[in-house]
């Protein structure tokens, strides 16, 4: 089981680190919502991986830590209110500059095939 949680935790990572270094702004949320999301279960996992582990002690024989899980939901709602101030800095850049790229200037499009690769006969 903690294989298949440290291996959830990384695929979200990686996958947030290759949407933050795009150059759109919608990909950039995204992107930090996914490294949002593996913080949080990186810090739910420090307090160790319980089954049926009571939060109240007394309750049962197994019982859990219930510091990160304060730690998560705080994280979560700190999460919520950065990704709407950045999609309110997203929007407002979008309609200052006119595109969405992240830096506001738009590349110059690929260049064309000149044909070249055509065999001649």
């Amino acid at each position: 089981m903690e294989a298949v949680y440290a291996f959830c935790v990384g695929a979200l990572t990686t996958c947030g680190f290759f949407l933050v270094l795009r150059g759109r702004t919608f990909t950039v949320v995204m992107g930090l919502t996914l490294l949002s999301y593996a913080v949080n279960l990186f810090l739910f996992a420090s307090g160790r991986l319980t089954l049926d582990g009571a939060a109240v002690l007394g309750q049962s024989t197994v019982y859990s830590d219930p510091l990160p899980q304060a730690l998560v939901l705080t994280a979560i709602v700190i999460g919520f209110a950065m990704t709407a101030f950045v999609v309110i800095l997203a929007m407002r850049s979008r309609a200052d500059q006119g595109n969405d790229h992240v830096d506001g200037t738009v590349p110059p499009p690929p260049p064309r095939a000149t044909g070249s690769y055509r065999r001649n006969s």
